[in-house]
């Protein structure tokens, strides 16, 4: 489904955030990105759609290659591949059902979008998307006043509604406390699990990559340092990874009671 091939990001600057990456990630899999800050993680979830554009390589979803200056191309993919932000990116002054509407946009015609006039089909997979969330007795209050983690999860079905080939998360539980963590995690493997979606997600805590991903990437410096399955993923490959030693901020339960 998403292929990278020596893929390379030099930032305005100098600074390379991706060197040489070669990984290919199939249909329907749980991909977990790790690695310390800086390492590259959300660039190469970003060059998936081509938030950042590829400095040397290629990238491809399905046999499609990613192409940012491409605008129509762009915009197709862009339909096919949602986003959940690690700041949510709600519009609060309007209402939850309206946010996740938002996802509808690229098959919606421009007279509805500017009237605000969706069709019923349209309302109706957006209702099911918050069910699937458990959200959906938040369909019509204000966005402003949801918490964090109920945010996120209607960031989940905003992506949703798009009825996406692959769902991209870019630090999805940063700054919400273990349990929020735990259901929005676990809202993203289900709807990997049950829609064949794959998902690519970047997480900091290392107990949450081993316990919700089938697979994790590990990036170091902007190199790809291992890609192998969760399980198999112990503390000796996350010090490869890290180069260091883990600490109690590199697991969201210890965090926590920290």
């Amino acid at each position: 489904m998403i292929t990278f091939e020596n893929a390379s990001v030099t930032y305005p600057g100098g600074v390379q955030a991706l060197k040489d990456v070669s990984v290919q990630l199939n249909d329907g899999e749980f991909v977990v990105i790790v690695g310390l800050s800086g390492a590259g993680k959300s660039t190469l979830i970003r060059a998936v759609n081509g938030l950042v554009p590829l400095t040397s390589g290629t990238c491809y979803v399905d046999t499609n290659e990613v192409r940012p200056k491409d605008k129509k191309a762009i915009r197709d993919l862009r339909a096919e591949v949602g986003m959940i932000f690690q700041t949510h990116n709600l519009v609060k002054r309007t209402t939850v059902l309206n946010n996740v509407l938002m996802g509808r946009l690229h098959r919606t015609a421009t007279w509805r979008t500017l009237l605000g006039t969706y069709t019923k089909d349209d309302v109706e997979l957006a209702m099911q998307a918050l069910e699937r969330v458990e959200i959906v007795e938040k369909a019509y209050v204000r966005a402003s006043n949801l918490s964090g983690g109920q945010q996120q999860r209607v960031g989940i079905a905003r992506a949703l509604a798009q009825e996406p080939k692959v769902v991209l998360a870019d630090e999805p539980t940063a700054s919400l406390d273990p349990p929020t963590s735990h259901i929005v995690m676990r809202d993203l493997k289900n709807i990997c699990r049950e829609l064949n979606i794959t998902m690519l997600v970047n997480l900091h805590f290392l107990d949450l990559a081993r316990m919700y991903g089938d697979r994790i990437v590990g990036l170091r410096g902007g190199e790809l340092v291992y890609d192998g399955p969760a399980a198999d993923a112990d503390e000796k490959v996350f010090e490869d990874i890290y180069g260091r030693s883990l600490t109690a901020q590199d697991m969201l339960e210890a965090s926590d009671a920290a």
